[in-house]
């Protein structure tokens, strides 16, 4: 079994079908939370790197978001072809982490002047064909900054985009920040992949099921390493039999708001709902 720090030491070693439906059809109706099935979405980051993995994963007949780094070998075109099998599109912006790992390219630093750090998060934005939304690469130093996440969220705030905190540290204001500029914004609750073994996987996939089944909605980050797409390929196709529905983030962000646009005047209360699990909150970068 592979050991890793966290996902967020897969990303370090990432940096050396017919089309789907964008969500399930319980998404389309406007009902209450509790009139849905329990329902996950996953984030499959690090998306530009490798080409036959990412391929495989945007194959996966289910309705994944998959979260591109910018100006990677294979982004441009995998976004591409995600988007047209019906994937929904991220930008994986890398962000300064404690332990100093570096972060390629487009990488914001708090030792960024304003005026770069924002002009670099407007290249990321628009290298990413089709993009929906954010999420953080790394970033356990740069989400704890308030004046970095200020500049960040000002600037995400200009655009139709949501963001979602990876929270690689629990110390996070990312979340927090975005609802103070009126960006629709989730966080994650479940990483598959922080040790790269098949049990491992298994064991936080039923986590994720189980977090999903007690509070309506459950989100998990997950990387194209072989071994997860090869469980995703097996276990995701027979969902609907263990009763669970499987959307995009716009779409499980729509049922967690009563099918609200996302991009409407939302009152605070309900962008700043959480959805943590029980999981122990450590920093991973």
């Amino acid at each position: 079994m592979l050991l890793t720090h966290s996902a967020a030491k897969a990303e370090e070693a990432a940096d050396a079908t017919p089309p789907q439906a964008a969500v399930t059809p319980a998404i389309m109706r406007s009902a209450p939370l509790e009139d849905h099935p329990p329902t996950i979405a996953i984030i499959i980051d690090d998306m530009g790197n490798y080409q036959h993995m990412g391929e495989r994963a945007i194959r996966i007949p289910a309705p994944l978001t998959l979260s591109f780094l910018p100006f990677r070998p294979h982004t441009i075109s995998q976004a591409r072809l995600a988007y047209a099998a019906g994937k929904e599109i991220m930008l994986h912006i890398p962000m300064e982490n404690v332990k100093r790992i570096p972060l390629g390219a487009s990488g914001l630093t708090s030792d960024m002047s304003n005026q770069d750090m924002v002009v670099t998060f407007r290249q990321a934005i628009k290298a990413i064909p089709y993009v929906s939304g954010v999420n953080n690469h790394m970033g356990s130093a740069l989400t704890q900054n308030r004046a970095a996440m200020n500049l960040v969220m000002g600037e995400l705030q200009g655009y139709p985009l949501y963001f979602v905190d990876s929270r690689t540290t629990a110390s996070s204001i990312a979340h927090s920040v975005a609802v103070s500029h009126s960006i629709p914004t989730l966080d994650r609750d479940v990483f598959l992949d922080h040790v790269i073994s098949t049990k491992a996987i298994d064991f936080q996939f039923k986590r994720l099921l189980d977090i999903a089944r007690k509070k309506g909605t459950a989100i998990a980050i997950g990387h194209p390493h072989k071994e997860t797409i090869e469980y995703l390929e097996k276990v995701l196709p027979s969902l609907g039999e263990q009763g669970v529905a499987i959307a995009t983030i716009k779409g499980l962000w729509a049922i967690r708001n009563n099918a609200q646009d996302m991009f409407q005047t939302t009152p605070p209360t309900i962008l700043a709902e959480r959805h943590h699990d029980s999981e122990p909150k450590k920093s991973v970068n």
